[in-house]
């Protein structure tokens, strides 16, 4: 932290001084200059910070290495008399005590390691700290001596910045290859365990029976256990109760907040409507569990039903309360960037003000619209702080909303919460019910992107 500070303020200086030192040059008349003055100051706080930070990096690395090195070099003996799992766990202890934190059996030969761990530390962060500092320093002196007042400054900082967007491009491209890969890769070794028919057609999801019994670790018996059929019913109906709520509350309140809402109402009201979005979804599983869920049942008493404690009905009504903003606040803008020409052309031709909604509005807004839905849909998919809270982690195969039932994100939650071997069935599992998700949501995106290309219209 230390470091870091110390590398900003540097950078900072170098800022303003490189700035100041650019308007001096030309003679106070920053016009006279091939860049702006601003485009000197970033240019000397690119050559401070950046160098800097690589270095920092890799001397970083390189101190770990060498710490981690000589404490094995130092205690081999120790080391070498304990397991593999001991050495590493004598290796772990002495960085904890090392830094500070305590274990649970400290003895001598623990202690003296992070002794010695700890000076090592200190004398390699005053190292990397001298050399970062004594190289931000060095880049703060050469950019200072290269400020002229014809130097394409703008050119090089803009190249630094395009290299830097790139990098971020760049990096959001391979965590989604990440993540795509450490599904399909850990879905194919549950696939070798568990037939895939029987896992997307088996109507009984019980993963904690595949440890019960002597033979319950063949492939028979796993296949008959991990049969996902429940699990998507569940998610379809919460998800499809939830669309139920929000897709109508939400479109028709962005109607009439974008046609028919004064100015002073509409200020209002879409703030408010849309601290919706931001209230924790585990308060969301709250109110649906103590106030929702009880209601529900209560009413269902009444007429004769029998209702269960933790119902999809009461899942998927919260839940549709908890997307209305997402369907609202991006179908009010999509609806308000229709323009207003199309309005005034269909009151001039005589419709109404629904008939113009109706028939010019929504139809110019539709791409948008179907966007915002998808947007729900995924959200409705991926949620699952109210499903475990309100509907239960019961594999129900139902399609009746006053029932208990479970949905995909639910369970891989459940099947990897606490200690978990990641090489059983059970857990791998986790991995192939992601992977139907990230399919499943995949194909969403691509009708919807075909619907919008089908509607799509341009206005002028």
């Amino acid at each position: 932290m230390m470091v870091a500070l110390a590398l900003i303020a540097l950078a900072t200086i170098a800022y303003f001084t490189a700035r100041s030192r650019s308007v001096a040059l030309a003679g106070g008349d920053a016009s006279t200059l091939h860049s702006r003055p601003v485009y000197h100051g970033f240019y000397a706080f690119f050559w401070v910070l950046l160098p800097a930070l690589a270095i920092w990096l890799v001397a970083s690395r390189i101190a770990d290495w060498y710490i981690s090195s000589s404490l094995s070099e130092r205690f081999s003996a120790v080391i070498e008399s304990l397991s593999g799992p001991q050495a590493g766990a004598f290796i772990n202890d002495a960085m904890t005590l090392a830094s500070g934190g305590r274990i649970g059996f400290p003895d001598d030969d623990k202690i003296a390691a992070g002794e010695f761990v700890a000076g090592l530390q200190s004398a390699a962060f005053w190292l990397v700290a001298a050399l970062v500092i004594g190289v931000a320093l060095a880049g703060f002196f050469y950019a200072y001596s290269r400020i002229e007042p014809r130097k394409r400054t703008r050119q090089a900082v803009e190249r630094v910045v395009r290299y830097a967007l790139i990098a971020c491009s760049v990096v959001a491209v391979l965590t989604t290859i990440g993540i795509v890969f450490s599904l399909i890769f850990e879905s194919v070794r549950f696939f070798g365990r568990v037939s895939v028919f029987d896992f997307l057609f088996g109507y009984h999801w019980s993963p904690q029976s595949a440890f019960e019994g002597a033979g319950a670790s063949t492939a028979d018996d796993n296949s008959r256990v991990f049969g996902a059929i429940p699990l998507f019913a569940g998610t379809l109906l919460i998800t499809f109760i939830a669309m139920c709520v929000a897709a109508p509350i939400g479109l028709m309140a962005a109607i009439y907040l974008s046609d028919y809402a004064s100015a002073g109402f509409r200020k209002i009201a879409k703030p408010v409507l849309e601290i919706l979005a931001g209230v924790p979804t585990v308060v969301y599983g709250f109110f649906a569990a103590l106030t929702v869920a009880p209601a529900i049942r209560g009413w269902g008493e009444v007429i004769g039903l029998t209702v269960s404690s933790e119902s999809a009905l009461a899942a998927g009504l919260v839940m549709g309360i908890m997307i209305i903003p997402f369907v609202s606040s991006l179908s009010d803008d999509v609806i308000n960037a229709v323009p207003q020409s199309l309005r005034d052309g269909s009151a001039g031709l005589g419709a109404t003000k629904s008939e113009t909604i109706r028939k010019v509005v929504l139809p110019a807004a539709l791409p948008g619209i179907v966007s915002a839905l998808l947007l729900a849909v995924s959200r409705a998919i991926g949620e699952t702080m109210i499903v475990v809270m309100a509907a239960g982690l019961a594999a129900n195969l139902t399609i009746n909303p006053l029932e208990a039932v479970t949905t995909v994100t639910v369970q891989i939650v459940t099947l990897l919460v606490g200690d978990q071997e990641f090489d059983s069935a059970k857990t791998l599992a986790a991995f192939a019910l992601g992977l139907v998700l990230f399919i499943i949501t995949l194909a969403l995106n691509v009708v919807a992107l075909r619907v919008v290309q089908k509607y799509k219209e341009q206005y002028d």
